[in-house]
């Protein structure tokens, strides 16, 4: 992945391209990686060979014959190795595995608030938890090749978060990527969750348009582009930042500085905010925390009014956000996702129907905006599949 910013990654080696084409075909023939790749038979006989050599691929039985001798196929040896993925998130770290064909393996969800939290304990139980996941399903260290994370903007890919609210002020500046290979002693790829999110799409049979969008919920507000098996990320990661768009000049002050950001108006925290003052919540001590989100949402869906009424608010000022990813990206199809749309994204899916539908663009261009099946998980899923399709794997 190309850390310059647009789409795609670094060149990747012959080896590594060899490995993508078989994963996505999911078995190939000799004659036909050689035509993909572009290069003579004798050279993708020999990267073969070594692939085989090395147990990441494996021939398996033969293709239908089209007048000579039928083809040996090849395909990926799925347990040769395996990648971590992890989504952190201000209430929690969601934990995916998933072997060498991309299938998604293992699934964990540990509560680890990263709010007023010294991120080294957080790291140190990152390690702990992995360390767990991996005994639980009998798979060994020395078969983990790396490590995708998640985590929200604004970040540098190279280092951490840039910037953080004021009860996560110990999170700006962390060198977490760092950190984490430091204890791992495994490569690490960070990059903010609604790109990952947006890689994840590749993953999920429902999203299989060439060209998808995401606007990613969770603690904040964020989204993402996949073209193809490429996402677009920006020069330093913080490419789709749509919850820094300003929807009302003169609404509140969001933590990131600026006024009436998407996220401050209608994000998490602002409904929180809104439905404590009315007495619907209890106060507790976290204001992002999903657990009170979800308690809001049950209430919207259960018809209590105010309840509803403050979704509703804050699914008109998504909707907004909506339309702006899909003029700003042009995709095939436009998901919902995130752990908070994974718990209200019902209430939301109208409102952003309806948007697209009603604007000349949406009309035009038959967008269609859809849930995602596995918002809780996208973001590790795809912070996986990044480093899955890295050259780190195929080396």
């Amino acid at each position: 992945m190309a850390d310059a910013g647009a789409f795609a990654r670094l060149p990747m080696s012959s080896r590594a391209v060899a490995v993508e084409h078989i994963r996505n075909h999911g078995t190939l023939s000799r004659v036909e990686l050689t035509r993909l790749m572009g290069l003579s038979a004798p050279a993708v006989s020999a990267i073969v060979r070594k692939l085989i050599d090395d147990s990441l691929v494996a021939e398996t039985g033969r293709g239908e014959s089209s007048g000579g001798k039928p083809r040996t196929l090849l395909r990926l040896n799925p347990v040769a190795r395996y990648v971590v993925g992890l989504h952190l998130s201000f209430h929690s770290i969601t934990y995916v595995l998933i072997d060498f064909e991309g299938d998604v393996i293992a699934r964990w969800r540990r509560p680890n608030p990263l709010q007023g939290s010294d991120p080294k304990a957080v790291v140190a139980r990152i390690v702990d938890q992995v360390g767990d996941m991996l005994e639980a399903v009998d798979v060994p260290w020395a078969n983990v090749i790396g490590l995708g994370v998640a985590a929200p903007g604004p970040l540098a890919r190279d280092r951490g978060l840039l910037s953080a609210p004021p009860d996560m002020a110990g999170w700006a500046g962390f060198e977490l990527r760092q950190a984490l290979e430091s204890r791992l002693r495994l490569p690490v790829l960070l990059d903010n969750d609604g790109t990952a999110a947006a890689a994840g799409t590749r993953l999920s049979t429902e999203h299989s348009e060439n060209s998808v969008a995401v606007l990613f919920m969770s603690d904040g507000i964020g989204s993402g582009l996949r073209t193809g098996a490429d996402v677009f990320a920006g020069s330093h990661g913080n490419a789709g930042e749509v919850g820094h768009l300003c929807v009302d000049v003169d609404g509140p002050r969001c933590w990131c500085g600026a006024k009436g950001c998407l996220e401050a108006v209608a994000g998490p925290s602002a409904m929180i905010r809104d439905a404590r003052s009315l007495g619907l919540l209890p106060e507790t001590a976290d204001p992002s925390n999903l657990a009170s989100f979800s308690l809001l949402a049950r209430l919207a869906l259960r018809g209590e009014r105010s309840a509803l009424e403050i979704i509703e608010r804050s699914a008109r000022y998504m909707a907004l956000g909506v339309q702006a990813v899909a003029a700003m990206f042009d995709p095939q199809l436009l998901v919902l996702t995130g752990p908070s749309f994974a718990v209200a994204g019902t209430l939301y899916l109208p409102a952003a129907r309806s948007q697209i539908e009603s604007s000349a663009f949406g009309r035009a261009t038959g967008l269609r905006v859809v849930m995602d099946e596995r918002g809780f998980d996208s973001a590790a899923i795809g912070a996986a599949d990044i480093m899955l399709r890295s050259e780190t794997a195929a080396s």
